[in-house]
């Protein structure tokens, strides 16, 4: 989907201040919407919304949210200045001045830049038309590319802790069709998400209506695959997001666990002490923030535990060096402290911190925390009982039941933590991410009664649960992409019938090279010609085949099945017999592509992120292509250019060798 422009000037004809007449929508026609959309943007102007009713509920809307605006101050207009004066309220940057003839003098925007294009009449002149377009072209793009520079609201510039509204909430009842777009977009992520289907939710992120969406939707699919250990694919989502929205407090948080995980997984170029980094700088920008605080106190909190489990120690040797680093423990304690101090209800760094505080004791009979300790049991208990939110009903029984290990007796322990397991629903994870903190304690010899009543109790709840790693995941991913079969009177041979033979054995051949079996997916998408001999050769060797589509089946099938002849729908249809999943349709899963979004290309796109999802490293493009540019969008082309672009793991068989 393409960045929405918001183009704010006078309509029709209307006189400047020499009595000249100006015809503003050959302006617009004429100049600024080829520019922009020349930028890549979508262009909007209030006079498009037909709609019955008033006009400044969508007006108002357009200045929030839209990407860009750009003002044309030809004229004194009072409606184009309060407009300007609305968004340099609204948003502190995105927008582009424009003025024909004269550059306008008003003090408050004297400094600002602006484009000056040229008239002729009552119409820009045709004599320089083409490069001011060029110009206005390449001023949208370097605001567009400089978006987290300078703020170029003065209300923004000169009030520098103002803070933007958020988008969302200002949301005006049912105001034009802008806002059903989005429920619908919203709707096709909200499923998509719970599905599990990355790949769905990244194609829409794609799509979404303007940047703020994108930003959402790139944020959340970032933390959904943080959730499912996809960490570097995880990353790059919530970056493409925090480009859009750099001080989005959940996706910087997201951004400092991704971070957290690759360092503790050893991945190069990744540290610990990069994560903490990443903290304190949120911490600069969002210093009460007890969630930051506690994430930052996990940092330290993992680097003391690296620096005492080790796989071989005994449990003396381990309870040893716990105690030699303890000024790593400390430094755990107060993160997780300052994150309790400012805002007692957070009962998460609450626990945190008084578990580290006992382990401390435990570990070195310093009783410096012996104060704190007694009045922070009593505070965590209340805040944890005091929760509202169901959604985290099993986390704050869970920490009643974590605070019970500490001071209560195995019976008590058991009770709390059979109350949280009853709010788990079912989530594995979260059941084995308490259990581990479990073991911890149990490591260093801490309270062996009550920790082995809260271990005895998670494990039995554990047996019953069937580990989500436990489900099917592929060991390679090829993803496909090759030439439908030629028709009879193609001029230009591409992928003739006559060369249908070879090009079965050179994919058997690659899929034998790559060592291709039953623990791989194969994603492509069904089309007679190369994209069926593929499927045919995944099958023969027992790869589990997976098919998704830009059209309705039915539709696909007319389309790209029997446009070669009735044959291809017999070998499509034994093939789709031998699926093991359903056919997938972009209509379906996705919903109707959004304007000016190609139906082929969106489909390759939507391939190439299901396979990413399950690991760049495992994924391996195969085409059948002849290296040149394909009869319309969309083709093998644009996915080779995509997937070698992210990955570099492509084998290529040029169709003009076989």
């Amino acid at each position: 989907m393409k960045p929405h422009a918001f183009v704010v000037m006078p309509f029709g004809v209307k006189q400047d201040s020499q009595g000249h007449e100006i015809d503003f929508n050959r302006v617009y026609g004429e100049l600024i919407k080829p520019a922009l959309e020349a930028a890549g943007l979508e262009a909007f102007r209030a006079d498009q919304e037909m709609r019955a009713g008033g006009i400044l509920p969508d007006m108002f809307q357009e200045l929030l949210i839209a990407d860009l605006v750009v003002a044309d101050l030809t004229i004194d207009n009072p409606n184009v200045w309060y407009e300007l004066g609305v968004r340099h309220a609204l948003r502190a940057r995105g927008v582009v001045l424009v003025s024909g003839g004269r550059v306008p003098t008003a003090f408050d925007l004297y400094t600002d830049r602006k484009l000056r294009y040229s008239m002729k009449g009552q119409g820009p002149d045709p004599t320089t038309i083409e490069q001011d377009r060029k110009s206005l072209t390449d001023m949208v793009k370097a605001t567009m590319e400089s978006w987290h520079g300078r703020k170029v609201s003065p209300v923004y510039h000169l009030l520098p802790n103002l803070q933007e509204p958020d988008w969302k909430s200002l949301r005006i009842g049912d105001v034009a069709e802008f806002w059903s777009r989005y429920d619908e977009w919203e709707q096709q992520v909200t499923l998509a998400r719970k599905a599990g289907r990355i790949g769905d939710v990244l194609v829409l992120a794609d799509e979404a209506p303007v940047a703020a969406f994108r930003a959402e939707s790139w944020i959340k699919a970032g933390e959904t695959l943080r959730k499912g250990e996809h960490y570097n694919f995880g990353l790059e989502q919530l970056e493409r997001g925090l480009a859009i929205e750099p001080n989005n407090l959940r996706g910087l948080r997201e951004q400092g666990v991704c971070l957290q995980r690759l360092a503790l997984a050893g991945k190069p170029g990744h540290s610990l002490d990069r994560a903490r980094e990443h903290y304190r700088t949120v911490l600069k920008s969002f210093p009460s923030d007890p969630e930051t605080w506690a994430l930052l106190g996990r940092v330290d909190k993992d680097e003391w535990v690296a620096s005492w489990s080790r796989v071989g120690r005994t449990s003396d040797q381990m309870r040893e060096d716990a105690a030699y680093e303890d000024a790593l423990l400390r430094a755990a304690i107060e993160s997780y402290v300052s994150g309790y101090r400012r805002n007692p209800a957070h009962y998460y760094s609450g626990i945190n911190a008084l578990t580290l505080m006992h382990l401390y004791r435990h570990l070195t009979t310093d009783s410096r925390y012996e104060k704190e300790m007694a009045s922070m049991a009593g505070a965590v208990r209340f805040a944890a009982e005091c929760e509202v939110d169901v959604e985290q009903a099993f986390w704050s029984k869970a920490t009643l039941g974590d605070l019970e290990i500490l001071v209560g007796t195995p019976e008590t322990v058991k009770s709390a933590y059979k109350e949280a397991i009853a709010k788990n629903d079912k989530d594995w994870f979260a059941l084995d991410s308490s259990r581990a903190q479990i073991q911890l304690l149990k490591d260093l010899g801490f309270r062996p009664e009550t920790v082995d009543a809260g271990l005895a109790t998670f494990d039995r709840a554990l047996q019953k649960l069937k580990k989500p790693d436990d489900r099917w995941q592929p060991r390679k991913v090829f993803l496909f992409s090759g030439h439908m079969i030629d028709a009879p009177d193609r001029q230009t041979p591409r992928f003739p019938a006559s060369k249908e033979p070879i090009a079965a054995q050179k994919i058997a051949e690659v899929l034998e090279q790559l060592g291709a079996g039953p623990e791989d997916l194969a994603l492509t998408q069904g089309a007679c010609g190369a994209d069926l001999l593929f499927t045919e050769a995944c099958q023969q060797r027992e790869v589990r085949v997976q098919w998704l589509q830009p059209f309705d089946e039915p539709d696909f099938i007319q389309r790209s099945v029997v446009c070669r002849g009735e044959a291809w729908r017999s070998r499509y249809l034994a093939a789709k017999a031998k699926l093991s999943t359903t056919v997938r349709s972009a209509p379906n899963q996705l919903g109707d592509p959004p304007k000016g979004v190609d139906p082929y290309e969106r489909c390759n796109l939507w391939l190439l992120y299901t396979a990413l999802f399950y690991g760049i490293s495992k994924t391996q493009f195969i085409c059948l292509w002849n290296g040149g540019g394909g009869d319309g969008p969309g083709g093998t082309a644009h996915m080779y250019q995509e997937v070698n672009r992210r990955t570099g793991q492509v084998t290529w068989i040029d169709s003009r060798t076989l």
